[in-house]
């Protein structure tokens, strides 16, 4: 019995085994890394980590914040994303961690949630990030983060755009000490709220806000290079420790104590009403932070000289979450500033990302010992908000946007507009399918122009239709994607092509063609079917292999070969020879004036001219 649990655990392991190399997924890449790693890089790691855990303390309380969950769960999770991803991510900078977008994002779900769902949240929190890590790992399993490519950075520029304005309105009421007097859940009419509050704003906490603001913004254009988010934290917090000693009748709101016991582990609950509710937050939530690393992976890389597997990151992700998932943490992603801060402050391996996450742990347990962090004054730490969203408005990346395309510039404003108007799960979805459906309608437009040779030579567009004497062959170049978008168009472009009487031969030289799908195979079929009704042959010259094999295994090859004469060796379709593209087409030619029954025949070349190469 023991020997047969053996032989099927053994088999097991290596299907999992054998799943994931056929993946290109490495189950634990830092084994590789580890054997080559060198004593002198310690120290460089040690610095940068140190750097890092500096900024990640202090930003994992404001996301946190941002979030309208405890500080502490923010610490928590630039802890352990921190130490676990390394474990599994491409990149040697990478840095993962609660983010501004991820963290606005469980802001705004929860916002407009019954009032009991908006109590429960810490209920829901572990849950939710448990199905973030799934989803993420899943979709490196099954390649998803290659589809990222198809999704255009307008989409992130106008998404984080509108993202930092929603971060600004929601922190400034603690800035302005009037959080009590906003009920207000959407951008316009907590706007309106603040508005109508002006005659409450306190001046004690929005004099630190301001003044925190104020140095931070000074301190990041003058002294870029130090920790400025947790120095002017540590000021704010001593002078408003000063101030509530030495100043009768001083109050600003506080966070609450931060205790040992809150780094507890504790199983998600795993309840499938939760489930149903929380999956389309958990989706968006794993797009958004795949996106984010995936497009952070290839900044890092353009520095670097690496060329990161998204697909591996996205692994890192979810693995990542996954181990959130078990702590009192909240979504992790991976974080620019943070990445950046990395490798600006000279790490040489992935080791430093998993020191950061140590320091972050100990970081942890010194502000869980001391008094520190209840006497952190709300209002600096939402000035501070306030600080990081305003940076994340890149003004460039606008402009490019409006004014590079017109579809560039529909989608970041769309995805803008949808920020502000609904929940930032949906809006990021509006967005990446207004993205695709503008790239699907220039890709899904097939353009066909006839040419002919003039009396004089030359290659020149044809003018006015003009009855041909003799029976015509057209030759149609199938240029690019073939998919199921460009599909029908194709099919009538080729039929109006085709009206002319006189047109007796198409020749579908399918060289370039790519990505043919049951659509496009049952156009094709219906392509050859209705011009057979016309008298009209349809031969396919320069197929490839793959064309080959999608039209045997549809059973459309059957139609194409409709007619022929196999025994004697006859055929409508043609291989691609790679040493002689033309030769299909010659012998394509030469089938076709077989049909015609007649050598004398005019020939017609029609091709897209977007695909011409210049």
């Amino acid at each position: 019995m023991i020997g047969k649990f053996r032989n099927s655990l053994r088999k097991t392991l290596k299907a999992v085994r054998s799943f994931f190399t056929n993946n290109s997924i490495e189950l634990f890449p830092v084994k590789d890394a580890l054997k080559n790693y060198k004593k002198a890089e310690i120290k460089y790691d040690l610095k940068a980590a140190f750097n890092v855990a500096l900024l990640a303390l202090p930003q994992g309380m404001a996301y946190a914040a941002i979030a309208g969950l405890p500080i502490y769960y923010g610490i928590i999770a630039s802890a352990i994303a921190a130490t676990v991803a390394p474990l599994f991510s491409s990149s040697r900078h990478t840095i993962l961690g609660p983010t501004n977008a991820t963290a606005f994002m469980v802001f705004s779900f929860f916002a407009v949630a019954d009032p009991e769902v908006q109590s429960n949240i810490l209920i829901y929190m572990p849950l939710l990030v448990f199905m973030v890590g799934l989803i993420s790992v899943l979709g490196a399993l099954f390649k998803v983060a290659d589809l990222l490519q198809y999704v255009s950075r307008s989409v992130l520029v106008g998404y984080i755009t509108g993202a930092a304005i929603l971060i600004m309105n929601g922190q400034l009421k603690h800035v302005f000490g009037v959080a009590d007097r906003i009920q207000a859940k959407t951008f316009f009419s907590s706007l309106s709220e603040l508005l109508a509050n002006f005659s409450h704003f306190e001046f004690t906490p929005m004099l630190i806000g301001v003044g925190t603001l104020a140095l931070f913004l000074l301190m990041n254009r003058r002294l870029p290079a130090l920790p400025n988010f947790a120095l002017c934290l540590a000021l704010a917090t001593l002078v408003s420790w000063i101030l509530s000693v030495s100043v009768t009748g001083y109050s600003v709101a506080r966070f609450a104590e931060l205790k040992l016991d809150n780094f507890s582990p504790s199983l998600p609950n795993f309840n499938w009403d939760h489930i149903s509710f929380l999956f389309g937050l958990a989706f968006a939530i794993a797009f958004l932070a795949s996106l984010e690393n995936s497009v952070m992976g290839k900044s890092l890389g353009s520095k670097t000289g690496e060329r990161p597997d998204v697909n591996q990151d996205m692994f890192s992700v979810g693995m990542a979450n996954l181990g959130c998932s078990f702590l009192a943490a909240m979504p992790s992603s991976g974080s620019l500033t943070r990445s950046a801060l990395n490798y600006e402050s000279g790490a040489k391996s992935r080791f430093a990302s998993i020191y950061a996450g140590l320091f972050c742990l100990g970081g942890f347990f010194i502000l869980a010992s001391l008094p520190i962090v209840e006497n952190i004054p709300k209002s600096a730490l939402a000035a501070l908000v306030v600080g990081i969203a305003i940076s994340l408005i890149n003004w460039g990346n606008i402009r490019i946007c409006l004014y590079s395309t017109m579809d560039d510039a529909v989608v970041v404003i769309i995805t803008f507009a949808a920020t502000l108007l609904t929940r930032l799960d949906n809006a990021i979805f509006i967005g990446v399918a207004l993205s695709i459906t503008l790239f699907l309608r220039k890709a899904s437009r097939p353009h066909l122009v006839e040419y002919e040779m003039n009396d004089e030579g030359d290659l020149c567009e044809l003018g006015e239709k003009r009855k041909r004497p003799n029976p015509a062959i057209s030759i149609v170049h199938v240029e690019g994607d073939l998919f199921f978008g460009a599909a029908d168009l194709f099919r009538t472009q080729v039929q109006r092509t085709a009206s002319d009487p006189n047109l007796k031969v198409v020749i579908l030289r399918m060289k370039n063609a790519r990505h043919l799908d049951a659509t496009s195979v049952m156009a094709l079929d219906d392509l050859i079917k209705h011009m057979r009704k016309q008298d009209c042959h349809v031969i396919i010259s320069g197929a490839t292999r793959n064309v080959y094999k999608v039209l045997k295994q549809s059973g459309v090859l059957e139609t194409v070969l409709e007619g022929c004469d196999r025994m004697e060796g006859e055929t409508n379709l043609f291989f691609t020879s790679p040493s002689n593209p033309n030769l299909s087409t010659r012998d394509a030619l030469l089938r076709a004036q077989t049909l015609l029954g007649t050598k004398k025949a005019d020939i017609k070349i029609f091709y897209d001219p977007s695909h011409e190469k210049k």
